[in-house]
C-alpha cells in the first residue's frame, strides 16, 4: 500500500487500503496465516476457487421447503454429501413432508422465518455457507400485501447480512429472479432491493470476511407457479389463456438451477451477480406444445407484467463478463478485486441480456421434449412404457404442485 499525503505529509487511506489492511489483519490474527501465505492468498484472490469440500460443510438455506430448497437437497444427497443442510422455513407440513422423503442423515428442519432476526441468527451457528431462497414471490399476492412483502423480501435480506456477519458465516449466496431487473411491480422492486443490500452487505462483513453475492434467473421449469400446470389443467377444458401472444421467457431446469448456485459459490469474491446463459422461448410455442389442439384466448398482459425478461441491462452490461459458461455482473468499485474473473471475456459496452434479444431459442419440439421426454421409438414396447411411466409421474407431480399452489385458471404467466 502507498498511501497518498496531504500537503502536510499526513497520510490519507483510500476505501481500498482499508479493506486490505482489514483482509490482512483478518489473515493473520484470525486465520493464523503466516506473511508469506497471507500475501499468496490477497495475490490469488478467491483461494478456494473450484475447490469446496462439501463434505466438511454445514449449509442453511433459508425456504428450503420451495421448489428450489427441494431439488437443491435431492442433488446435494445424491452427490456432494455435505455435513450437514439445516432447512429453515415456517411451513412445518412441509417440512414433514420433506423429511418423509429424504429423511434426517444428511438434513436437520428448523421453523423459522427470515423475519425473525434471534432465530435465525441461532439457527445459523456453527453454518459455513448460506443459501438464501426464501421470499415472497407471487406477483399478485405482493401488490396485494405489500408491507407483508417488504418484511420478508427486504427486512428478511437484512437479517440473513447480519447474522450470518454476527456468526462467522463463510459465503452467502442469495437467489434473486429477473423481475429486479427495471421492476414494474412491488415484488421486482423489493428483489432489486434486496439484491443491493446483499451485494453492499460485503462492505459490512469487515475481518469477519463474510463474502455475499446473488444468482439471477427467470422461470423455472417444474417449479410451484410455473405456467406448465396452468396449461395442463386449462388443456382439459379445450381451451387455454395467455396474456400476450409476443411474449418471451427465460428458461432454465431446477438442476441448471442448482448447478448456477454452486458454480456461484465455488468462483464468489463476494458482490458478484452470476446470471446462467440460457435459452428463451416465446410464449405461443409453449401453448403449442402443452397444447396443441386447443383454442387460445389472450386476456391482455396483467398489472406488474413484462412482454420480454431482462437479466442482465446495459448498465450492468458495461461490468459484466462472460466466465465459466456464465455471465458475472461485477460490482462497480474501483477497490473489488477481479483476480478470479482476469480470463472472463469482455463484453460490449452496449451489450444487454434479454428473452427477446436472445442467441439459443427453444422450438416447439425442444420445448415438448424438455416437458415430455424424448420421443420414443414407435415400435419400442420398452421405451412406451417408460414415457407412460414418466407422464404418469408427471400428471402426479404437476397435480400436486396445481392443488399445493391453488392456481386461478385465469393467471398466466409472469408469477
Amino acid at each position: 500500500m502507498n498511501p497518498k499525503r496531504t500537503n502536510g505529509g499526513q497520510r490519507r487511506y483510500s476505501e481500498q487500503d482499508i479493506s486490505s489492511l482489514n483482509k490482512i489483519k483478518n489473515l493473520l490474527h484470525h486465520k493464523n496465516k503466516t506473511i508469506d501465505e497471507a500475501r499468496i492468498v490477497l495475490n490469488q484472490g478467491n483461494k478456494d476457487i473450484g475447490m469446496i469440500d462439501w463434505q466438511n460443510q454445514s449449509i442453511l438455506l433459508t425456504g428450503g421447503t420451495g421448489s428450489f430448497g427441494k431439488h437443491f437437497c435431492k442433488i446435494m444427497i445424491e452427490k456432494y454429501h455435505p455435513k450437514v443442510i439445516r432447512v429453515y422455513s415456517r411451513d412445518e407440513l412441509k417440512q414433514h413432508e420433506m423429511r418423509q422423503a429424504f429423511g434426517e442423515e444428511y438434513i436437520r428442519y428448523f421453523i423459522g422465518d427470515v423475519r425473525d432476526a434471534d432465530r435465525l441468527k441461532r439457527a445459523m451457528e456453527g453454518v459455513d455457507i448460506v443459501i438464501h431462497a426464501a421470499a415472497l414471490k407471487q406477483v399478485p399476492a405482493c401488490e396485494y400485501n405489500p408491507l407483508e412483502a417488504v418484511k420478508t423480501n427486504i427486512h428478511g435480506a437484512q437479517n440473513v447480512i447480519e447474522a450470518a456477519i454476527d456468526t462467522g458465516v463463510k459465503k452467502v449466496v442469495a437467489l434473486s429472479t429477473d423481475k429486479a431487473v427495471n421492476p414494474v411491480n412491488l415484488y421486482g422492486a423489493t428483489k432489486l432491493c434486496a439484491d443491493k443490500i446483499i451485494i453492499q452487505g460485503n462492505s459490512y462483513s469487515g475481518p469477519r470476511g463474510t463474502r455475499f453475492s446473488c444468482v439471477r434467473y427467470g422461470n423455472v421449469i417444474g417449479s410451484r407457479g410455473s405456467v406448465i400446470p396452468l396449461f395442463r389443467a386449462q388443456k382439459k377444458t379445450g381451451k387455454i389463456t395467455i396474456t400476450d401472444k409476443r411474449m418471451t421467457r427465460f428458461w432454465l431446469t431446477l438442476d441448471q438451477a442448482v448447478d448456477l448456485v454452486l458454480n456461484a459459490l465455488c468462483h464468489m469474491q463476494g458482490g458478484e451477480i452470476f446470471v446462467p446463459k440460457i435459452p428463451s422461448m416465446k410464449i405461443m410455442d409453449l401453448a403449442k406444445a402443452v397444447a396443441p389442439e386447443c383454442e387460445i384466448e389472450v386476456i391482455g398482459i396483467r398489472p406488474g407484467e413484462k412482454l420480454h425478461e431482462s437479466l442482465i441491462t446495459e448498465e450492468d452490461g458495461r461490468n459484466t463478463v462472460a466466465y465459466n459458461g456464465m455471465y458475472v455482473v461485477m460490482p462497480n468499485y474501483s477497490w473489488w478485486e477481479r483476480q478470479n474473473y482476469d480470463i472472463g471475456e469482455k463484453l460490449p459496452d452496449d451489450f444487454i441480456y434479454t428473452s427477446n434479444n436472445n442467441d439459443e431459442w427453444l422450438t416447439v419440439d425442444d420445448l415438448k421434449n424438455i416437458i415430455y421426454g424424448s420421443a420414443p421409438l414407435e415400435n419400442d414396447p420398452s421405451a412406451k412404457l417408460a414415457t407412460t411411466i414418466h407422464q404418469l409421474n408427471e400428471k402426479t407431480i404437476l397435480n400436486m404442485l396445481g392443488a399445493e399452489e391453488g392456481i386461478p385458471e385465469a393467471l398466466a404467466v409472469d408469477r
